[in-house]
């Protein structure tokens, strides 16, 4: 048997839920992010994936959310939306509705805390300055970066997107708290390498 490290993503979802799992799975997903954002109801209603196995495979993905998390016991440097995403990345991988997060960071704009704000549905996400700036106060940052996921995976933002972040960028202003970026998470395909876009990058934060 070939070492795991050097396994195919068919052949490591066999061993945690037997070929016909895997079979089944790669069949009905296609790749392991849709498989990551399934529930345990929905493992289960394919053939060959039973309770046992379904709880196997989510408890797989869990724990590398988990392991992600744990790399950042340090608290990170975010100074670029790439160190953003490179953060979040994991966490939001299993998200299937639009959550915004609120990343507080110090005066060296290191990272706080993250907490979430809002949850909506896949096509928005209503949110409130107070809801935001209450958190960035509790936790005494400095600054703020504003971050959710686009479902649909294309991470391009929406008019909804720029006016909630124009409108929390000008709160930020009365109450002395920088909002720095907002950045949205997608997913990565072949025409689309990078899996995320800034609000900032792309000049919405100009003039404010």
């Amino acid at each position: 048997m070939q070492p795991l490290e050097h396994a195919s993503n068919s052949e490591l979802l066999a061993a945690l839920g037997g070929p016909r799992a895997a079979q089944s799975l790669m069949e009905r997903f296609g790749g392991l992010s849709p498989i990551a954002r399934a529930s345990l109801d929905e493992l289960q209603q394919l053939k060959g994936v039973g309770r046992a196995q379904a709880t196997a495979i989510r408890s797989a993905f869990l724990l590398a959310q988990r392991l992600s998390q744990e790399a950042y016991q340090e608290s990170p440097v975010l100074d670029t939306p790439e160190r953003v995403a490179d953060v979040l990345r994991e966490p939001n991988r299993l998200h299937t509705v639009e959550n915004l997060q609120v990343l507080c960071l110090n005066t060296r704009r290191r990272l706080i805390a993250v907490e979430n704000v809002a949850q909506g549905l896949l096509d928005q996400v209503l949110v409130h300055a107070r809801e935001v700036f209450a958190i960035a106060i509790a936790k005494r940052a400095s600054a703020i970066i504003l971050a959710h996921n686009h479902p649909s995976g294309d991470p391009t933002p929406s008019e909804a997107d720029i006016r909630v972040t124009r409108d929390l960028i000008r709160a930020g202003h009365l109450l002395k708290i920088e909002v720095l970026d907002h950045v949205i998470l997608g997913h990565r395909t072949v025409e689309r390498p990078r899996d995320y876009c800034s609000l900032r990058e792309l000049g919405y934060f100009a003039g404010h």
